[in-house]
């Protein structure tokens, strides 16, 4: 009955992408479609920035300088957030070269990759915590269902300004979420034994050298690039509220 739950507060938390991407069902103006994509990325870049910031670097970090030291604990989370760097400036040079297609397509994919690398470690986390304390595990699984509704939306509006197919954005968007039960089921049949907080820290400070530099170097310039400066701060400003929210209250 535990590995039942476990799974299912995993999987739920994970779907909560879902909602986020209903928001291609809203109806705009051709004239406001620029200003609701401006504002939507704006909105996903806080929403990365913030959650590594608030959560996935400081927790991680903690976790290995306690289990390392100080030297061994700094070196091994500069490490992981390098490795995490690099992989996005190859993925989108490689993209660059490989996929013709227009930037909003490639930025929604490029945020899909990184946000399934995300909710697979989450996924193991949710399901591990839930698996030991269903009310710890139930806590973390709200806090990562309120986080991953922005991320749906980070996924779903680029694709879906870019091909115009509520069906492809739907898809890539249910695909980041399924990570997490999938996360969940992996830990459960083959990691069960070996997972320990610092295999879960380093992935996730991996994940976080991923979303930050995702967000600078890919998510903004394209933000920008609309020139609706008004849009681009009410969407900075909704998401870092949002952040501050989740951070304070859960």
């Amino acid at each position: 009955m535990e590995i039942i739950g476990a799974l299912l507060v995993s999987t739920i938390a994970g779907l909560s992408t879902m909602l986020g991407a209903l928001v291609i069902f809203f109806k705009f103006k051709s004239e406001n479609v620029n200003k609701f994509i401006t504002a939507s990325l704006a909105f996903s870049l806080a929403i990365m920035i913030g959650i590594s910031v608030t959560d996935l670097i400081p927790e991680s970090t903690y976790i290995l300088l306690s289990s390392y030291g100080i030297g061994k604990g700094i070196f091994f989370s500069i490490l992981s957030f390098i490795i995490g760097f690099i992989l996005v400036k190859y993925l989108h040079k490689l993209m660059n070269k490989t996929v013709e297609t227009n930037d909003l397509y490639k930025l929604g994919i490029l945020n899909m990759l990184a946000l399934i690398l995300h909710n697979f470690p989450e996924g193991i986390a949710t399901f591990m915590s839930s698996y030991k304390d269903i009310h710890l595990g139930l806590k973390l699984g709200l806090a990562i269902a309120f986080h991953n509704i922005p991320e749906g939306i980070s996924i779903a509006v680029p694709i879906y300004y870019a091909t115009k197919s509520k069906k492809n954005a739907i898809f890539k968007t249910f695909l980041s979420g399924i990570a997490e039960p999938i996360g969940a089921i992996i830990a459960y049949i083959f990691l069960s034994k070996y997972i320990t907080d610092i295999f879960i820290s380093i992935i996730l400070l991996f994940v976080g050298g991923i979303m930050i530099t995702l967000a600078i170097e890919v998510i903004y310039p394209k933000a920008r690039k609309y020139n609706l400066n008004k849009f681009l701060y009410l969407g900075l400003i909704i998401g870092t509220v949002l952040i501050l929210f989740n951070y304070f209250c859960f």
